[in-house]
């Protein structure tokens, strides 16, 4: 099926009780033209359909789409480095306080509000402005992001001696970052081929983890300094990042949704070709903009989007909206931050000293292996790539845990004395771990939320799954200093706790969308289908007489049946892959 489809209007299906369900706010007439004009665009789109071209042409707009997501970059970057300016003597001498006998530290409250009230910053930028990009155009929105970021870091470079103004500068600067996770996927998703859509939307995740590489290496390059050149060379750095994402937008198309919906049809047009690689004129071009203006007509009939839309359990919009939501924070309670945060611990007990050194390898393992999610995400699809994930690291995890809690310190930690053998078991292990995360988690989860809305409530919706993202966040940053300290390797079974109930969220509420167009995926939504049976659903271009709607939205089988028809199903994909 080509990207011609994912122009159909969200809401559409070809069954009576969708179309009843999608057109009852509009009134009689104006309904019957509408839903006409689908069905004549429906018929259309199956003779009228855009060339899938090999991968070698898509270079230009995967290009465009890398550019998008270096949106992701600026945020990485900023949590690969505020961890190491904790432990540059410079800041420390500047922002902390003072022991007896005369060396500075943060104590941990300050050091957990430095840390995480950046994400505080990021759920009030996404929530209260999260429409930016509806008013004004995801570009023009990606640049006010930026510029809010800059003026946050201005006022976290000026600081001297108030360890709250650097903090205001971070909630400031997280004001502007709480719009990048919004606005980058969403542009992309709206840009990219179908067919190339889930690798593209991850490289939002890529640019993430490049950030924080990037962050620890220039870490590791300032720590020869002894003044404020330790942490202000890194700060300096981040106007450079801005000023590149602010001049890339000038070279991005706009969305053709957007476009469309402001009356610039020409545009639009451009932009779909541009996307597509075929020429403005194409019929293909002309039929699928046909379409998502009738997919705007519906929505200007039904009026504008409200909050209490996203209610909604008719058309199974508050369905998606608290699975995007439980989707990203249980990205957060995987443990991937934990790992971030105590690896330093883990690396001293077999003689790594440098922290510095700790955090860069971890950070070419998480960065390197999102290059292998751009694979993944594609062939193996969004649930089962979650599945595993959540498998693999659950295994990890419980590895992990174990040997530090019976294993690291034989005469107990008050003893001092560390095993080395257990230690580099907990290295193996936790660079896995990361791995894993890596390739399944951390970009599928941005996947996912960029393609579960209509476009009607799509920003409202992603900016509430983005505010459960940003303020897990806040929690596992801030309090995992005080649980780590208190509980030490204990903690891990807490966080494999949550990678369990991971697994059967995802089996029971989350269904497989690799390959569909956006609308696509909003009708087999309002069709009720069976998450654990998305994979062999059909869009309603592409059924047989033989298809039973009703099959796919209801199951008599046993649960435990369920799991393991399920789980071979799986692994022979991965088994293929």
């Amino acid at each position: 099926m080509t990207a011609l489809v994912e122009t159909l209007e969200p809401g559409y299906s070809n069954s009576q009780d969708t179309d009843v369900g999608v057109f009852s706010n509009i009134s009689g007439k104006e309904a019957d033209d509408i839903k006409e004009d689908s069905l004549d665009l429906q018929e259309s789109s199956q003779e009228l359909v855009i060339p899938k071209k090999p991968a070698s042409a898509y270079v230009t707009v995967s290009l465009v789409c890398i550019m998008i997501a270096f949106g992701g970059f600026i945020p990485g970057y900023d949590t690969g480095t505020i961890g190491g300016f904790e432990s540059h003597t410079d800041f420390l001498r500047r922002f902390g306080s003072l022991r007896k006998d005369g060396t500075h530290y943060l104590p941990r409250v300050r050091a957990g509000l430095l840390t995480a009230m950046q994400n505080i910053g990021q759920a009030c930028g996404c929530f209260f402005l999260g429409r930016v990009g509806d008013l004004y155009g995801r570009r023009i929105g990606i640049v006010f992001a930026t510029t809010i970021f800059i003026v946050g870091t201005i006022i976290q470079i000026a600081s001297v001696k108030a360890w709250y103004q650097y903090m205001i500068g971070r909630i400031v600067a997280g004001v502007g970052c709480g719009l990048f996770p919004v606005l980058c996927p969403m542009l992309i998703s709206e840009v990219s081929p179908k067919h190339l859509r889930g690798a593209l939307v991850s490289c939002y995740q890529l640019m993430v983890t490049m950030g924080i590489f990037l962050g620890d290496c220039t870490n590791y390059g300032t720590k020869v300094y002894h003044d404020s050149r330790q942490w202000r060379i890194g700060l300096g750095l981040q106007f450079a990042w801005a000023l590149f994402l602010i001049t890339a937008m000038l070279f991005v198309p706009e969305s053709p949704r957007y476009l469309i919906e402001k009356g610039r049809l020409e545009d639009a047009k451009r932009s779909l070709a541009k996307s597509n690689k075929v020429s403005a004129d194409d019929p293909a071009i002309i039929v699928e903009a046909d379409h998502i203006q009738a997919a705007i007509a519906k929505e200007e009939a039904e009026g504008k989007a409200a909050w209490r839309d996203l209610l909604d359990t008719k058309h199974f919009i508050l369905q998606r909206v608290l699975n995007s939501i439980m989707v990203l924070a249980l990205q957060q309670l995987t443990g991937a931050n934990y790992f971030f945060y105590y690896g330093t611990t883990i690396f001293k007990a077999v003689g790594l000293q440098d922290g510095y050194q700790t955090a860069i390898v971890f950070g070419v393992v998480n960065f390197f292996s999102t290059f292998i999610a751009l694979y993944v995400v594609e062939k193996a699809g969004r649930r089962t790539g979650l599945l595993w994930g959540a498998a693999a690291m659950i295994c990890c995890m419980c590895v992990f845990a174990s040997v530090g809690v019976t294993r690291l310190w034989p005469e107990g930690k008050k003893a001092g004395i560390s095993s080395k053998g257990a230690g580099n078991c907990m290295i193996v292990f936790s660079c896995f771990f990361i791995f894993c995360f890596a390739t399944t988690w951390a970009p599928i989860a941005h996947v996912i939320i960029a393609e579960s809305f209509p476009l009607r409530v799509k920003s409202k919706g992603m900016a509430l799954a983005t505010v459960s993202n940003q303020l897990w966040n806040f929690c596992v940053g801030f309090f995992t200093p005080f649980i780590a300290g208190a509980i030490n390797f204990y903690y891990g079974y807490v966080f494999m706790g949550c990678l369990v109930f991971s697994w059967f969220f995802v089996f029971f509420f989350i269904p497989e969308t690799k390959g569909m167009v956006l609308e696509d995926i909003n009708v087999m939504w309002e069709e009720g289908t069976l998450p654990w049976k998305s994979a062999n659903w059909v869009p309603p271009s592409e059924r047989g007489a033989d298809y039973d709607v009703n099959a796919m939205a209801n199951d008599d089988q046993p649960v435990w049946k369920k799991c393991l028809v399920s789980s071979l199903a799986n692994h022979h994909l991965f088994l293929r892959l």
